[in-house]
């Protein structure tokens, strides 16, 4: 199935990667053990902002869009370097980081999957890309703080909501929707299960409370 690409201003396409940056930058900021200087604190944040971007452009074997403008890694770095120094400031607008955040999520989650379907990949595949385009900037930060990559532990839903937006944008496409139109649903469904499951607490069942649940069934059964 080829399908149109989703397409954003540039201007809310570096303010998603600016956000990104923000927060990677304020995350590292927090780790004062890891004696982490201004250039690496600003590496961090850079990554994590278009770090889905080229994971998503390397999987379709493409340049990455964030090498093609002068704009983004500029905005990446300044960014960065905001989120470590007023770190005390972001932190006091959690609420409002978040509801962006999850914006942001479903923006490159949208941009991601619908990129992969315009070059002519499965929706299967296009899935994929648009889940890695969304969290790949998250998982690089991981891994250079040489932490546990966050997706992949109990949190909330931020792979989840992205990959529920990634299957709304390729369903609709496959019934004939507007690209634009399953982009946005796609932006929507995203941001509200990313904001619900921060409000709520929801999570997907952890491994050792599956295991438990099956122990005690076999306890009962015997």
């Amino acid at each position: 199935m080829v399908a149109e690409q989703f397409e954003i201003p540039l201007w809310l396409d570096l303010g998603a990667t600016a956000l990104g940056s923000v927060q990677g930058a304020m995350f590292a900021a927090q780790f004062k053990d890891k004696r982490l200087d201004l250039l690496g604190v600003g590496l961090i944040g850079v990554v994590t902002g278009f770090g889905g971007g080229v994971i998503r452009d390397l999987l379709l074997n493409q340049v990455p869009a964030a090498l093609e403008s002068n704009w983004y890694i500029p905005v990446a770095i300044v960014a960065a370097l905001l989120g470590m120094l007023l770190e005390r400031l972001f932190s006091r607008l959690n609420v409002a980081i978040t509801i962006l955040d999850a914006v942001s999520l479903g923006l490159f989650c949208a941009i991601g999957a619908s990129k992969a379907l315009s070059v002519g990949l499965p929706v299967v595949p296009a899935v994929f890309v648009g889940i890695a385009a969304a969290v790949g900037g998250g998982m690089l930060r991981d891994i250079l703080l040489g932490m546990p990559i966050g997706v992949m532990h109990v949190g909330s839903l931020y792979a989840v909501a992205a990959a529920a937006g990634a299957v709304f944008l390729v369903v609709a496409v496959a019934t004939g929707a507007n690209i634009t139109v399953a982009g946005i649903g796609c932006v929507i469904v995203t941001t509200l299960i990313r904001v619900l499951a921060v409000r709520f607490g929801w999570s997907l069942p952890e491994q050792r409370t599956i295991s438990t649940l099956r122990r005690l069934r076999r306890q009962k059964s015997e």
